[in-house]
């Protein structure tokens, strides 16, 4: 039987990218929520045209955003009986990450059963631009952090991922703005859970980035990581 898959894709002000994030989903997967992180724009109704379930979620943050998808999907097997899915995918908004390689993504967990995979956005594979120094500096220094404390073999906290859902469940994620992603893999880690990377292709966002793209919010991403990872350094 074939992995029930679904994605969810926080947006915030991507009206100009969404459409194409959407376009490029494999048929795989059995549906695509979009969670309006509070766009101002027509990011909700150019997601909707395109197919997908949008969802809104007034408070900002990344966390958010995700925290609203995954509980969506939680009441649907409560409201009628569907089907949980097997896998969730995480996906920016912005187009920066090749949609078509979710495939590449999924695959460890269908065909070696691994429960967590991120997308490893590998230099060779990055277009020139499209990630900034505080990015490229953040990245390194919290997996090599993650190496020291936790003898971990991440080598990036890139957005694009896919877990099992019931372990997903089972990581109890809190973090409602950037640190989602370094709290995910870090809980990982704390639960043992079987991972990977896979590296993928990663190109210039369409738009300006909310986070890289301003000091204030590269500072507190920062700040957000690694107060995640020496929280649980200290545990």
């Amino acid at each position: 039987m074939a992995a029930l898959i679904k994605v969810i894709i926080p947006a915030f002000n991507e009206e100009a990218a969404i459409a194409n994030v959407l376009a490029e989903i494999p048929e795989i997967v059995d549906e695509t929520i979009v969670v309006s992180n509070n766009s101002t724009d027509d990011t909700e109704k150019n997601a909707e045209a395109a197919g997908a379930t949008v969802l809104k979620e007034p408070r900002k943050g990344y966390g958010y955003a995700c925290l609203k998808g995954m509980d969506y999907i939680a009441k649907q097997s409560l409201d009628k009986p569907v089907k949980k899915p097997d896998i969730i995918v995480f996906l920016d908004g912005d187009y920066s990450d090749y949609p078509s390689e979710l495939t590449k993504i999924v695959a460890p967990i269908i065909e070696e059963n691994k429960d967590l995979v991120i997308g490893s956005r590998v230099k060779h594979l990055r277009e020139s631009g499209s990630m900034t120094m505080p990015q490229i500096f953040g990245n390194w220094l919290a997996t090599t952090l993650m190496k020291l404390f936790f003898n971990a073999e991440f080598t990036d906290l890139g957005p694009f991922r896919a877990i099992k859902y019931e372990k997903l469940l089972a990581l109890g994620m809190e973090d409602k703005t950037y640190g989602w992603t370094v709290e995910m893999q870090l809980k990982a880690l704390k639960k043992d859970l079987s991972y990977t990377e896979v590296p993928v292709h990663y190109k210039n966002r369409i738009g300006t980035s909310k986070v890289s793209g301003t000091v204030k919010g590269a500072i507190f991403a920062g700040v957000k990581i690694l107060g995640w990872i020496f929280k649980y350094s200290f545990k």
